[in-house]
């Protein structure tokens, strides 16, 4: 070890993050269950492609409005 080394910089956020997850130790556990839940979803590709060849393109203009004359 280098005697000009400095220890480790740990901000407040990390120190906080840190003494949270050891009083709480399944808590990362239970924050993948919670990802897992929302968002780690399987797509069906052909579902998707449904979706896309649905697609209504949007006009040069969004907000105007459309006249029969």
């Amino acid at each position: 070890m280098s005697l000009f080394r400095r220890p480790d910089y740990h901000s407040e956020a990390t120190q906080f993050i840190d003494k949270l997850k050891s009083a709480r130790p399944k808590l990362e556990a239970q924050q993948r269950e919670g990802r897992a839940l929302l968002w780690d979803k399987n797509l069906d590709r052909s579902e998707q492609q449904e979706f896309k060849s649905a697609k209504v393109p949007q006009g040069a203009y969004v907000y105007q409005t459309k006249s029969d004359h």
